[in-house]
């Protein structure tokens, strides 16, 4: 269970005096506790909630990082770039670009889907195959470089 693994590292994490790795661990906890409070959530929360939480924190700290580099805010930017790290070894590896092209031609050819305006249909499939495997700004760009 993560919440299991979570407490563990974070005991780790402060023992070695890791700050970002402690901070990072400290929304992960906190995001995982808030989802299990949350109204009409079951009181345990299962393997694919855990992964959508995870894969909210790491979204969310990738737009604050890309509005703190355009401002040039570096500093700030270290910051959400050590926590994405942190976050992400959490989540199951990432495909490729490659991979990912490959999964969406063998879909796009099994779906029968032959325009961008059909892009619903595969982005549906996609999505729920790919869960934790690469996000939805991947599959959709795929998606709509691969279809005429």
């Amino acid at each position: 269970m993560l919440e299991t693994t979570i407490n563990q590292d974070i005991k780790t994490a402060m023992l070695a005096k890791e700050e970002a790795t402690l901070r990072s661990l400290r929304a992960i906890k906190a995001a995982l506790l808030l989802a299990k409070t949350e109204k009409g959530a079951a009181q345990e929360i299962t393997e694919e909630v855990e992964l959508k939480v995870l894969q909210k924190l790491v979204k969310q700290r990738k737009e604050s990082a890309e509005i703190y580099q355009s401002q040039n805010r570096d500093d700030l930017y270290k910051i959400e770039a050590e926590e994405i790290a942190v976050i992400e070894k959490y989540l199951p590896k990432q495909l490729s670009e490659t991979e990912l092209n490959t999964y969406i031609k063998a879909l796009i050819e099994k779906l029968n889907v032959t325009s961008v305006k059909e892009m619903g249909k595969i982005m549906g499939v996609a999505n729920k195959e790919l869960s934790g495997k690469a996000d939805g700004k991947a599959i959709s760009a795929a998606i709509k470089t691969l279809l005429p």
